[in-house]
């Protein structure tokens, strides 16, 4: 058989629980569960830095952050570094990216290895977004789910002869979730289940679960929820996200307070006095937005597949559909990503290759976006190269996975206390049952990271007993051994990779056997 096409779909803060294949039964995505019916959802797949710019690059380069340099936001990949598009296009692979990118612009950033592209600067726009493109930038009249799909379309139909390699990155569904008005009809505000951790106190967790501006109630955008943003300072209109930007939060309504919010599109008012309401309110508008969203990227992703079917492509081409981290739907009564709990560090993952992939299969063996790349490589028959850290899922995909398969996945989040999310750094290793993270609580000398002085502190999670990651046991006498044996499964991970500890074991095993 000749060497299969590859199209990578990535979209950007996509839950798995907005994914109907998943289980969850908060929307319906015949599309996306087409690849999952055909192929093989993948439920354990994690992101080894849960933000944006950073989990790009390790995708691309199949390689960690400590490696490639892109640990934060604000650092940019030096598109002088091999990586999969170069090696597919140096074997004979058409390649093209289309849609975000995220990883800098300008000449020193830009995409290098492939023969089309065509990305947005920045987040991009949802509405007749820039894109840049080889000779230049321009406008691009149009919804960007729509414009990136028609590229994707319109690339697979020249390339229908020779293999090629395809990332459609979406913008969507990434904040502020505005949607086109043909999803208006759909998931209306107020049929959405609000999540069991909604009203979290974040009681016995680490300080970072508290210290976090991430909330529902509390830090969500006038924009976020198409209201209007009323004139005034913030004892009207509420605090800003940072001082040099005119976006306000929406206040989090207060005992004996009253508040009137408009929205955008109708100019319809709503009236509260009941905190727990409006909050609820915010919540039910954030989801609808959020999954009315999602419903472009389902669609084009049927197009693309359609496009397959009538080209007579689909048996000879891998799909795969993921995101570039998870993203919290109000657990724990959060928006966005960044922490290595669960919500946020899995990544959907599924994947059609009618050629090796039995379908309907199921997969749980745990693989990181590092492998992503190798994987690609594998199926085009193109030896890995050394500085890859990655290892292909192939034969776990065709559901052979090795017996030596390392069942154990790691992350890092290295842009302490952000000024926007106040989110800290932290690193940890997560196996099949447990989780173990250590909040390092350090700058690092790290773009876009600020100190605080926040003191270090250890969590572990009994994921199988404590799904929803409420009860921190690093401290439970009963966990010790657990927790020893979770440290040493980090202590191997950092020494395979290269990545630098910021912990002492030797000290902190000393505390776990006096009982400390």
């Amino acid at each position: 058989m000749a060497r299969p096409n590859i199209i990578f779909i990535m979209s950007d803060d996509h839950a798995s629980r907005a994914i109907s294949a998943y289980g969850a039964g908060i929307n319906h995505t015949p599309h996306l569960d087409r690849l999952a019916k055909e192929g093989v959802r993948h439920d354990a797949v994690y992101v080894t830095n849960s933000i944006c710019t950073p989990s790009r690059a390790a995708i691309l380069c199949g390689t960690h952050n400590h490696v490639n340099c892109v640990t934060t936001l604000e650092t940019h990949i030096d598109n002088r570094l091999p990586h999969v598009a170069k090696s597919l296009k140096s074997s004979g692979y058409s390649t093209a990216i289309f849609g975000k990118w995220h990883l800098g612009e300008g000449k020193a950033h830009e995409p290098t290895g492939f023969d089309e592209w065509a990305v947005v600067p920045g987040q991009g726009d949802y509405w007749d977004p820039a894109f840049h493109f080889p000779d230049g930038s321009r406008r691009v009249t149009g919804y960007a789910t729509d414009i990136i799909t028609d590229m994707s379309v319109d690339f697979i139909e020249r390339h229908k002869d020779t293999p090629f390699f395809l990332m459609c990155h979406h913008k969507a569904p990434h904040r502020n979730w505005q949607y086109h008005p043909r999803y208006a009809g759909i998931h209306a505000p107020g049929t959405i289940p609000l999540p069991p951790t909604f009203e979290d106190d974040y009681a016995n967790r680490a300080a970072a679960a508290a210290a976090a501006k991430m909330r529902v109630r509390s830090d969500m955008l006038y924009e976020d929820l198409g209201l209007v943003q009323p004139e005034g300072g913030s004892e009207i209109a509420g605090e800003l996200l940072v001082n040099y930007w005119q976006m306000r939060k929406i206040p989090d309504l207060q005992e004996g307070e009253t508040i009137t919010v408009t929205c955008a599109e109708t100019g319809e008012q709503f009236k509260f006095s009941d905190p727990k309401e409006f909050a609820e309110f915010k919540y039910q508008r954030y989801m609808s937005r959020y999954l009315r969203t999602v419903q472009a990227i389902d669609d084009g992703v049927g197009r693309i597949l359609d496009k397959l079917d009538e080209l007579a492509l689909s048996d000879n081409t891998v799909v795969i559909y993921t995101s570039d981290q998870g993203f919290f739907l109000g657990e724990h009564g959060w928006f966005d990503k960044r922490f290595m709990y669960e919500e946020s560090f899995q990544m959907p993952f599924l994947c059609r290759y009618p050629a090796e992939i039995p379908a309907g299969s199921l997969s749980s063996d745990i693989a990181c976006n590092v492998d992503f790349s190798p994987t690609f490589l594998d199926w085009a028959g193109v030896k890995k190269p050394s500085y890859m850290q990655g290892v292909s899922m192939r034969q776990m995909l065709r559901g052979q996975t090795p017996s030596d398969w390392d069942q154990v996945a790691y992350h890092r989040y290295w842009m302490h206390n952000d000024e926007i999310h106040e989110a800290w750094a932290h690193y940890g290793v997560r196996d099949h049952r447990y989780k173990l993270i250590y909040w390092y609580n350090k700058d690092l000398g790290q773009a876009g990271a600020r100190p605080n002085g926040a003191p270090p502190e250890w969590e572990l999670f009994d994921c199988q007993k404590d799904p929803m990651e409420l009860l921190n046991v690093a401290k439970d006498p009963a966990y010790v051994h657990v927790f020893i044996d979770m440290l040493a499964k980090l202590d191997v991970k950092q020494a395979d990779i290269g990545d630098t500890p910021e912990h002492d074991s030797r000290s902190v095993l000393a505390g776990l056997l006096k009982g400390g």
